[in-house]
């Protein structure tokens, strides 16, 4: 019953997350000529994760993404169990979001559903899936750097950390918007992707490849970064 508590706050954070961010994407644009849709997507995304981190991080972590988790693995914090039950999890609130933003803007009738539900795509770095792969890997190092460094038992940053780790996903936004649509998680980026390609539109999903593996491999090295900075602290 405990796991299945933890997989359940997941899966409420990612819809949460896919739920309020994609959705005001999709009312506002991202357009980044424009500006003000482009910044209110932005802190759509940090304010859901600022909402989930206290709404439900005292029950899973508050991952609410991947790419967390393989950081949160690498670093000792989780079990290989644990890790995949939070990924389906994961997956499965993204998905879920995904359709209720494309079930409530239908009933609207005030979106074109031909349009890819908030997805990511490379149009920002010229559809050049190998500068996407990188943009991802460096945003979610940072990311994930950050989120071990404020959730570490050797920092105290008190009730601030969920308002930390939010605010710096708002930055990450305003700098990967334009390049990639910025995913720096993968359950973000694949539930959209599979919902657009049932509804016909299979474009997402063809290159949501470089938002899995971009995100992974960026919370990977984050970790083993952090692992190694964090071991050799008694050295200074």
């Amino acid at each position: 019953m405990e796991g299945f508590k933890k997989y359940l706050a997941e899966f409420i954070g990612t819809f949460t997350l896919v739920f309020m961010g994609c959705g005001t994407a999709m009312l506002v644009g991202c357009d980044a000529e424009l500006g003000s849709g482009y910044i209110l997507t932005a802190f759509a995304f940090g304010l859901a994760i600022v909402a989930m981190a206290y709404g439900v991080g005292n029950i899973s972590g508050g991952h609410v993404n991947p790419a967390v988790s393989i950081g949160v693995l690498i670093s000792g914090g989780m079990t290989v169990n644990d890790f995949i039950g939070y990924i389906i999890a994961q997956i499965l609130g993204a998905i879920a979001g995904s359709l209720v933003l494309s079930g409530i803007f239908a009933m609207g009738d005030v979106y074109d559903m031909t349009e890819a539900l908030g997805s990511n795509g490379l149009a920002g770095v010229g559809d050049n899936a190998g500068a996407g792969v990188l943009v991802e890997i460096i945003l979610t190092f940072l990311f994930v750097i950050l989120i071990l460094g404020v959730t570490s038992k050797n920092q105290s940053h008190g009730s601030f950390g969920g308002l930390i780790i939010g605010l710096t996903l708002v930055g990450i936004h305003i700098i990967g918007i334009g390049l990639t649509g910025t995913s720096v998680n993968p359950a973000r980026s694949l539930g959209p992707a599979i919902v657009c390609a049932i509804q016909g539109n299979t474009e997402p999903l063809s290159v949501v490849w470089v938002f899995i593996v971009g995100p992974f491999v960026g919370g990977a090295l984050a970790a083993l970064c952090y692992r190694f900075l964090e071991g050799n602290k008694s050295e200074i």
